[in-house]
């Protein structure tokens, strides 16, 4: 699960980003509102976590504009404890849930589950595509009798193949998506990523593979018989 995380106290952001990423998600933490609108804008994320009180943008601002935009991801707002206006306000503009502040770990980790619940009924469990399957919860791929344990990044790199089967994806959007905004990776590694994959699916004798097309990108599709 991808998760974009707004808030501006940098010790806040690593703590809550280092205990996000221990529990598998994966999050692109940002400091101020109007990253977090661009990154909203630009990413493909399962849910947002935005703090109110942050500069150049607070989080109501950029939670208006994305409701505003059409923007349909479930959105988690931290409050300050005392401002139950605010939490009145946020929800009243479309967010899914808020948490004041300061907070537990675990109530977070809670709020944050219930929050992808609202993605959940639109996304299954199971991702299927010709005789293979990926199970989202065990990030488990599964085909004729086989199953393999995907490491996280084969994994996001799949999914993200699968729920967009038929569609060309270019090597930056797939950079961008699977290894994020801030990373100092090559592009070459999607291609190597790529093979990683490609032979997962020959062990498996799937009938799809991953498709290329130079100077357009990469599509996941089925093998017609």
């Amino acid at each position: 699960m991808n998760l974009l995380y707004a808030e501006d106290e940098p010790a806040m952001s690593e703590a809550v980003t280092d205990i996000l990423r221990y529990h598998h998600y994966s999050v692109d933490p940002v400091f101020n509102g109007e990253d977090a609108l661009a990154y909203a804008r630009l990413g493909n994320y399962d849910g947002i976590i935005l703090d109110i009180m942050m500069p150049e943008k607070d989080g109501l601002e950029v939670l208006k504009t994305l409701r505003a935009e059409g923007c349909h991801v479930p959105i988690l707002l931290l409050t300050a404890k005392d401002k139950i206006e605010e939490r009145i306000e946020g929800l009243d503009m479309g967010a899914d849930d808020y948490l004041p502040k300061p907070f537990a770990m675990g109530e977070l980790l809670a709020r944050v589950r219930a929050m992808l619940r609202r993605r959940e009924e639109f996304t299954p469990n199971l991702l299927k595509c010709g005789n293979i399957t990926l199970n989202m919860q065990s990030a488990e791929l599964s085909g004729n009798g086989q199953t393999f344990s995907l490491p996280k990044l084969e994994y996001k790199l799949l999914e993200l193949l699968l729920l967009n089967r038929g569609i060309y994806l270019s090597t930056e959007d797939i950079l961008t998506k699977v290894w994020g905004y801030n990373t100092d990776a090559d592009i070459g590694i999607v291609w190597v990523y790529i093979s990683y994959l490609r032979k997962r699916l020959l062990a498996l004798n799937a009938n799809v593979e991953i498709r290329a097309k130079r100077n357009i990108g990469y599509m996941l599709e089925v093998i017609d018989d």
